[in-house]
């Protein structure tokens, strides 16, 4: 009799894709199709610790953020999240555990010294519509939809509503938040949450084509101009305008302020040092 070989499981797919564009892009790829793509706790951990790496990375100049499968992102996995409700106390500890990772890793978005751009194809709900937030810039399939549907199960998106309140005005969030109802793509376009609708399924090549018009900028201007824009969003007019007027004064005398100059007054392409 011939002994049967022991079964062994096929591996798991990656639930986060990462590749390389030649320009300087990497394209993040949600891989949880049959979940909706939701923020897990082990997504959250792999987005983070990509976005820590491309942070030290010269060669990335932009970054995507994409999806597999019918939906962007579906927020938080809500079955992981009710597996912790039987844990000594009710999944307390969990909860605190996994809204401060997910806070932490969309504000390493914000503060990454590189552009990031989300390329939505399908529906982005609750912490998914915050992950377009707080993107840098966004782009959607015009089938793409989004919400903020917390309180049809209880639970107000109070993590999605700090970035879904700096993206669009306040009548405008609120109303995504107390209703939960879905805002098609160019309604959200209109309210200032996304940058352009494209034709389905040509969303992510719209990114990536945006991220390479970007990429052909200066690293080094990139990053000073990111910083600046979301610092100065949070102060008073007066401050603002003294804190741009010594961030422009810096960056006036980088290497590629000068060169840029030099360049545009000779009817060149600029050569860019990065610096």
């Amino acid at each position: 009799m011939t002994a049967q070989p022991a079964y062994v499981a096929p591996p798991h797919p990656p639930i986060l894709l990462r590749e390389t564009i030649d320009g300087g892009l990497a394209v993040l790829t949600l891989n949880r199709p049959a979940q909706r793509n939701s923020l897990s706790k082990d997504l959250i951990v792999e987005l983070q610790a990509e976005l820590d790496s491309i942070a030290h990375d010269d060669g990335i100049r932009v970054v995507v953020i994409a999806a597999n499968g019918p939906a962007f992102c579906a927020g938080h996995d809500l079955k992981e999240i009710t597996g912790h409700r039987a844990d000594p106390d009710q999944g307390q500890a969990c909860f605190a555990r996994l809204m401060t990772a997910c806070s932490a890793m969309m504000q390493a978005i914000v503060t990454l010294p590189k552009p990031v751009i989300a390329a939505v194809q399908g529906v982005a709900t609750a912490a998914g519509c915050q992950l377009v937030a707080s993107c840098d810039l966004a782009v959607a399939s015009e089938k793409a939809a989004f919400a903020t549907p917390g309180v049809d199960i209880g639970l107000f998106c109070s993590t999605p509503m700090v970035a879904l309140s700096r993206n669009v005005a306040r009548k405008q969030a609120m109303e995504m938040l107390l209703t939960g109802e879905l805002v098609p793509a160019e309604a959200a376009r209109q309210m200032g949450l996304i940058n352009r609708v494209v034709g389905v399924g040509e969303e992510r090549d719209a990114a990536i084509e945006l991220g390479r018009s970007i990429a052909r900028k200066s690293a080094h201007t990139l990053k000073t101009g990111k910083a600046a824009f979301y610092r100065q969003a949070e102060m008073s007019l007066a401050d603002a305008y003294q804190f741009a007027a010594q961030v422009m004064t810096e960056n006036l005398m980088s290497e590629d302020a000068d060169e840029g100059i030099r360049a545009f007054i000779d009817k060149r392409a600029p050569v860019w040092k990065d610096r």
